[in-house]
């Protein structure tokens, strides 16, 4: 995004797709572990991949403490930044999802517990009365269950999965590359030249009349 001329244009939204919905809410074991079953692997293998991803982030600034997160459920969390995109628009969700970034994998805290998520979605300037109400219900689980629908019909199996303007797809971590040329193409398609053909505008009638 920084080097794409045209930025200031684009709009990013987040979209909700649950890796596990049937992970508990509370989560008590820890990513680890439940990765190496998932996968069938050893959790010595498991906790590797996840030291790989931390010094990845590590080299890019991020804090990430992988080992200590846990596998809970995310769908209050989803429901959220449904709240948080419907009340100030992309800018806002952005926001949320910031901090719901910075509170699992920086902070390791368990984003099921809705204390967490009050306290993230009140901290970006969302309504507290509202979020309580979001939480103490259902509101908004209709509009995660749809995007997690698009995305299967996208043929999104796992995040992240990138869409541009609904053409085209790009899944997992692919090189800034990729992300360049892609902006590009969709920013030019979206924007058609006309090309002409066929002779030149001297034979082409002005304000002043036709050329004879």
């Amino acid at each position: 995004m920084a080097g794409f001329e045209h930025r200031e244009d684009v709009e990013v939204v987040f979209r909700s797709f649950e890796l596990d919905p049937t992970a508990p809410q509370h989560g008590h074991e820890l990513t680890a572990v439940s990765l190496a079953r998932k996968l069938g692997r050893t959790e010595d293998e498991t906790r590797d991949m996840q030291q790989q991803l931390i010094d990845l982030a590590a080299g890019d600034g991020l804090e990430m403490r992988l080992h200590e997160t846990v596998h809970t459920n995310t769908v209050d969390a989803h429901r959220l930044l449904h709240l948080a995109l419907a009340t100030g628009g992309p800018a806002l969700q952005r926001q949320l999802a910031e901090s719901l970034f910075a509170a699992y994998f920086t902070r390791a805290e368990d984003i099921g517990d809705h204390g967490v998520l009050a306290t993230a979605a009140v901290g970006v300037g969302l309504d507290a009365e509202r979020v309580a109400a979001v939480l103490g219900a259902d509101e908004y689980a209709d509009a995660v269950a749809a995007d997690v629908a698009q995305a299967r019909a996208y043929g999104a199996s796992g995040v992240p999965f990138f869409v541009v303007d609904q053409k085209y797809g790009v899944s997992g971590a692919q090189p800034v590359e990729v992300f360049s040329q892609l902006l590009e193409r969709a920013w030019s398609e979206s924007r058609p030249t006309l090309q002409t053909v066929g002779g030149d505008a001297d034979g082409a009638c002005g304000p002043d009349g036709c050329a004879i």
